[in-house]
């Protein structure tokens, strides 16, 4: 087991966003997190990745609200629920976030080699740009190209591109597919599907529930910030209040 998620609550002043959630990623999966708009998806991830922690000190303070973290996350053996972001990614997870969020005014290879900041082996960064070239084509043809200036099916590609120098035991990768048009869309999941297959352990978020269903090694269902099924992709299409109420299929 490579993540463990036990009795995870979330709150932001009195509004409960993740409720005793509990879930596990083990080495080598890919296991996608998918429910309605407003489920706590996201607010996972970035609890899972310290983000919510690092939000915590934020408004403490601040003259805003609070926020409350209970519970515990395990990664490769070692608690990092009190863990700070930083230290986070120096382990090996890491998080691409929602929309894509390139250094925008920087070149595409200046966004790759920023990703790889804790890299300290010049060699090795090299290698690790080399690999995403390999994966990403586009990316090695526009390298020199500002990086706010390409299309989004592109800045995807950049972001998980720019995640992958990190050299990740866990990538956790939030709605990769928002905003891209079918043929951009099919492209990027193609490439998570590389990613997967070169033995790099995936947590997905996304609502293209059809395409994850059929890539990911299991799949939990979150809905008002608890996980409410479990299974394989053809496990919960088989449950028809499932597919109706909280997969709009």
């Amino acid at each position: 087991m490579l993540l463990e998620v036990a009795n995870l609550t979330i709150c932001y002043d009195k509004a409960m966003l993740i409720n005793d959630l509990s879930m596990h990623v083990d080495t080598g999966e890919l296991v996608s997190l998918v429910g309605p708009n407003g489920a706590g998806k996201s607010t996972l991830l970035r609890a899972i990745t310290g983000l919510v922690a690092w939000e915590r000190e934020i408004t403490r303070r601040s003259a805003g609200g609070d926020v409350t973290l209970d519970g515990t996350v395990t990664f490769d053996g070692e608690r990092i629920d009190q863990v700070p972001a930083h230290d986070i990614v120096k382990r090996g997870l890491i998080h691409c976030p929602e929309r894509r969020r390139p250094f925008r005014e920087l070149t595409v290879r200046d966004n790759l080699r920023a990703g790889a900041y804790l890299v300290k082996d010049k060699n090795e960064a090299r290698e690790n740009l080399t690999q995403v070239y390999d994966l990403f084509p586009i990316l090695e043809t526009r390298s020199r190209q500002i990086s706010g200036t390409l299309s989004g099916g592109e800045q995807q590609m950049l972001a998980i591109g720019r995640a992958l120098m990190s050299e990740p035991k866990l990538l956790c990768i939030d709605e990769p597919s928002t905003g891209l048009a079918p043929i951009s869309r099919a492209e990027v999941f193609e490439k998570i599907g590389q990613i997967s297959d070169s033995g790099i352990t995936l947590l997905l978020v996304e609502q293209e529930v059809s395409t994850v269903f059929k890539m990911a090694s299991r799949n939990y269902v979150l809905s008002s910030g608890k996980i409410i099924a479990e299974g394989t992709g053809d496990q919960l299409l088989q449950d028809e209040v499932i597919r109706k109420t909280y997969l709009g299929l």
